[in-house]
């Protein structure tokens, strides 16, 4: 198809899909509460919706009542029933994909239900906006020119009771649209590939012949792949590898450890990063502007948002909330109900909204990602930070890294254990961990005033991880690629001490 008929054709859309979020923009609250009488309204023969009476619920306050709070351990029964084939459970259309996830830290396997709707109307609807936001932004590009170089996960689907399951980014690609799969590579065979690292070096060799202008994938995975292709070239970075590359559409995974790993590779300063914020549950956000590091609050996707205060996250006070009364820079719990069936389901992360008009964010951690053993309150955003400031000033550069506490023995106080591996290691581990100490200071009150003459926390202790240690656990676990990532912050020392075993073994063969 010629370039500018693809062109017309995406011009097309994006006006019409601009007056769509202009109206969300403009009465989001109004959109979100009329998505949810329409998924109350959908559902209201389920099973779920018949126990909880969604025929006389009217208003958002009365699903409140009604609907408690739920995680996957209070839907895991349900799911099962549905995975062995019943039907119209949590929701009224064929349920036939489930996404298999096991999220950051449980071995214990997940599966996500994934309907028709949310396929076509959150998660293919979100690829097609994040197209249109940057198309929008960028005039000039000449992204259809060429293909979109993909990375998802490394599990084949598998069938079993008349129902598939695997990674979300196998679902989508077996469904992916024509228009999708003709601007894409590698191939749908290679992209669905089982084995991660035989995989790996099959995209680069199918890759590295193509007009690519653009990337999307975790940060992580992406960067494992990419370091291969120039290895594999011999090219100095990729702009020789691909000269029309345009953007990188990134997401699962915080950018911040690896900002200036790819800005080495991809040294041309017009090259643009896109964030999206994604999960098998659901596409919720989309980086709408260039060189912003918020992140639009998608309210049309089918999905209804609710929010817990961190602060009385857990306790006997929890609040739960609707859209409407977030307030900015607190940290809130994601509650969602979706069209394929969650109802007021906890996903498991964190947000801070950083404009109400619109509504945007900044993911921040994980409810189950922070370390608080002394009331310390460290989450994610915190480490990341401090890390991006103390390696700019040490000039290290960071693969991966994870940290728990260790725990008060007697009269001696706690403090908090890093493994860190990295690509480019300080010159000074000791300078490098007082800049740390003190970055962390900086950016948590908590943190300071538990530090403060070492009243209860000690300077932290920071291990320098082997070559390859992060690589070689995720494959001990059978976590190789897509949305598998490192569990960074825990308040146990099930994974630091599991790392640090396998710190003194012999390094990986990868």
């Amino acid at each position: 198809m010629p370039i500018t008929i693809v062109n017309s054709i995406a011009s097309w859309f994006l006006k019409k899909r601009f007056h769509q979020i202009e109206l969300f923009l403009k009465y989001p609250n109004e959109v979100q509460q009329e998505l949810l009488l329409n998924l109350i309204y959908t559902a209201r023969d389920t099973k779920i919706g018949k126990q909880h009476e969604f025929r006389t619920i009217r208003n958002y306050r009365t699903f409140a009542e009604r609907v408690p709070i739920s995680t996957y351990e209070d839907y895991q029964d349900v799911i099962e029933r549905a995975r062995v084939g019943e039907q119209n459970i949590f929701w009224p259309s064929h349920i036939k994909w489930f996404a298999k996830s096991s999220g950051t830290t449980n071995a214990k396997s997940k599966f996500i239900p994934v309907s028709n709707e949310s396929l076509e109307d959150c998660h293919y609807a979100a690829g097609k906006d994040m197209l249109c936001m940057y198309l929008n932004n960028n005039e000039n590009s000449q992204l259809f020119t060429g293909k979109g170089l993909r990375l998802g996960g490394s599990k084949e689907l598998y069938k079993e009771n008349g129902t598939i399951y695997g990674d979300l980014s196998a679902i989508l690609i077996d469904n992916m649209p024509f228009w999708a799969e003709f601007s894409s590579t590698p191939s749908n065979k290679v992209s669905l590939m089982s084995d991660w690292e035989t995989k790996m070096q099959a995209i680069v060799d199918e890759t590295i012949m193509e007009n690519v202008t653009s990337f999307a994938g975790v940060p992580s995975w992406m960067l494992v792949l990419l370091n291969n292709v120039l290895e594999t070239t011999g090219k100095g970075n990729l702009h020789e590898v691909w000269p029309n590359l345009e953007v990188y559409f990134h997401g699962g995974v915080s950018f911040t450890p690896y900002a200036d790993q790819y800005k080495k590779i991809l040294p041309d300063s017009s090259f643009k990063y896109y964030e999206t914020y994604n999960a098998s549950e659901g596409f919720f956000a989309i980086q709408d502007q260039n060189d912003s590091k918020d992140l639009l609050l998608m309210l049309d996707y089918g999905i209804f948002y609710e929010f817990i205060p961190m602060d009385t996250y857990g306790t006997v006070d929890q609040r739960i909330i609707p859209l409407a009364e977030v307030e900015l820079k607190k940290n809130y719990a994601i509650v969602i109900t979706t069209n394929a069936g969650l109802w007021r389901y906890k996903i498991g992360d964190t947000v801070r909204f950083t404009s109400l008009s619109p509504y945007k964010i900044k993911v921040s951690g994980r409810t189950k990602h922070h370390i608080n053993v002394f009331g310390e309150e460290l989450i994610i955003e915190n480490a990341e930070d401090a890390l991006k400031k103390v390696c700019k000033r040490t000039k290290a550069e960071i693969v991966d890294y994870t940290a728990a506490p260790i725990f008060m023995v007697g009269k001696e106080k706690g403090a908090h254990e890093w493994i860190i591996e990295f690509k480019k290691a300080p010159n000074d581990i000791n300078y490098f961990n007082e800049l740390f100490d003190n970055a962390l200071k900086a950016l948590n009150s908590d943190y300071e005033a538990k530090r403060y003459n070492n009243l209860t926390l000690n300077k932290p202790k920071i291990h320098i991880g082997r070559q390859n240690l992060f690589y070689d656990w995720l494959k001990l676990h059978n976590k190789l690629g897509g949305q598998h990532k490192i569990p960074r912050l825990s308040n146990s020392r099930e994974y630091i001490d599991e790392l640090l075993t396998l710190n003194t073994n012999c390094c990986s063969d990868k």
